[in-house]
């Protein structure tokens, strides 16, 4: 699935003019927990969040002893943030974005590596959408069972695949069996995660009715 599929393109903007208490007000009647600011022409230029107001002078943000080993213009940079009634000087200016093509995987990693809850999503440069992380749990909900054919054979090969699917267990030389159904699985797997991976594999298949692990012993012949 790409992002396109599953982002939100219903979204309100700002303007970099609109007011904090605008958008905190916004924030609040639409259960959001950050908005995109765009220019004039749409382009997106920055992005103000919960995370953004937390941090405002009318919390009491910011006391007189806040970030004094930091250089004047920083500190200054900082007071701005805090104190402007403007999105503008208030907001995360060049947020990271992601392009409606993108694969969701990189939505996935995205959000992890920077620990952000959601992406604008662009084409050619334009705001088209948001993509958060509900929409990739709805993405989840949503996903197409397997599509295995049915057959003890069909199983064993679809497993076969899939053990070689960057799960750790490449170049193991797993062997499987089906009957009826019941999995066996032989091979060379030493460690605990290794032969939990290789059992979730084959409960992944449909019509797996259960899994039987021989590791510790030989593939009979």
């Amino acid at each position: 699935m790409r992002v396109k599929d599953v982002m939100t393109t219903k979204i309100v903007r700002l303007s970099p003019d609109n007011s904090v208490r605008q958008a905190a007000r916004i924030m609040f009647d639409n259960h959001v927990s950050g908005l995109p600011v765009v220019d004039d022409e749409g382009h997106l230029i920055g992005l103000i969040s919960e995370g953004d107001l937390i941090r405002r002078t009318e919390l009491g943000g910011g006391g007189p002893l806040a970030d004094v080993t930091l250089a004047a213009d920083d500190r200054a940079h900082a007071y701005i943030r805090r104190s402007s009634w403007r999105v503008g000087d208030a907001m995360t200016a060049d947020p990271v974005t992601i392009d409606e093509d993108a694969p969701l995987a990189r939505v996935a990693a995205l959000m992890q590596e920077r620990g952000i809850k959601r992406l604008p999503v662009l084409r050619n440069g334009v705001l088209v959408g948001i993509v958060s992380r509900a929409d990739l749990l709805q993405a989840v909900l949503s996903a197409k069972q397997d599509e295995t054919a049915a057959g003890d054979e069909a199983i064993r090969r679809s497993i076969l695949v899939r053990l070689g699917e960057n799960t750790g267990l490449e170049g193991l030389d797993v062997k499987v069996a089906v009957t009826d159904g019941i999995v066996h699985l032989w091979g060379n797997v030493e460690t605990a995660e290794c032969r939990r991976a290789a059992r979730i594999v084959a409960e992944n298949v449909r019509g797996v009715r259960g899994v039987v692990e021989h590791f510790s012993e030989p593939y009979p012949q």
